[in-house]
């Protein structure tokens, strides 16, 4: 009997699938069939989302900005399973911080992890990419509007939405596609989890995100994760360096 589940048979991996949005995806991916593995660099937070996705999961300690885990995170998930047939590269890094006080190092940290990792992990991954592959990267409304307060994360979610077109057309012939999902406001424990930002900071900004949101209200992970998963299926075979928007309709009000 045929299996009915989407993803049956699938090796998929997810970067920061260790909360959020990433969990969320690596979750349902795992309700359709999928074999799993996320990483990140918390090892505490690995260990419960591990525990939460149950045994066909396997979670990896790999920092999404370093070149050296890239490659070895690649490595380990070949000599494991041989090949990918999705690739979620979700990782982030972002950081409320004004143009005149960005320093080299916060600069390095945000656009590591949200560009440079993002480009070099599609490139290690290529030899496990075969015709049928799916590789979506997150991206951010962030990217096409105004962010004042977040111009290196917004930069660098551009440059990633840049990249995803570029792949795309290369990666095409292969019979890759690279497409992006791009989240407005969502209520991830890593939203307002900000470096010397006050709570009622976090709490007013969450509240100005809502009261200006269409839906008056902030998106869930597993509205993404539904995204992902369909650009993770055949669903979506004729889709190629697309940008799905998954925002309630925020962006629409720029």
């Amino acid at each position: 009997m045929t299996s009915l589940k989407k993803l049956a048979g699938k090796t998929a991996l997810v970067t920061g699938g260790n909360s959020g949005i990433g969990l969320a995806v690596a979750k349902l991916f795992v309700h359709e069939g999928a074999r799993i593995v996320i990483s990140g660099r918390d090892p505490a937070s690995l260990d419960r989302a591990a525990t939460e996705l149950g045994p066909d999961a396997w979670a990896v300690r790999s920092d999404a900005s370093r070149l050296v885990d890239i490659e070895q995170l690649m490595q380990q998930v070949g000599d494991r399973f041989g090949k990918l047939d999705v690739l979620v590269l979700n990782a982030a890094a972002g950081q409320p911080m004004p143009l005149e006080f960005t320093t080299e190092e916060a600069f390095d940290a945000m656009s590591g992890v949200c560009f440079k990792g993002v480009f070099f992990a599609i490139q290690k991954a290529l030899p496990l990419l075969h015709a049928g592959s799916s590789v979506i990267v997150t991206t951010s409304i962030a990217n096409q509007v105004a962010a004042p307060g977040f111009g290196v994360y917004a930069a660098a979610k551009a440059a990633a939405r840049s990249l995803v077109r570029t792949a795309a057309i290369e990666l095409a012939p292969r019979g890759v596609r690279v497409n992006a999902i791009s989240p407005g406001p969502i209520d991830t424990p890593g939203f307002g989890r900000w470096e010397g930002v006050p709570s009622e900071v976090v709490q007013a900004a969450r509240d100005d995100f809502s009261r200006r949101s269409p839906l008056q209200r902030f998106g869930r992970s597993d509205e993404v994760a539904q995204a992902a998963l369909f650009l993770a299926t055949d669903a979506s075979s004729y889709m190629v360096g697309a940008e799905l928007v998954v925002d309630g309709g925020f962006s629409q009000l720029f």
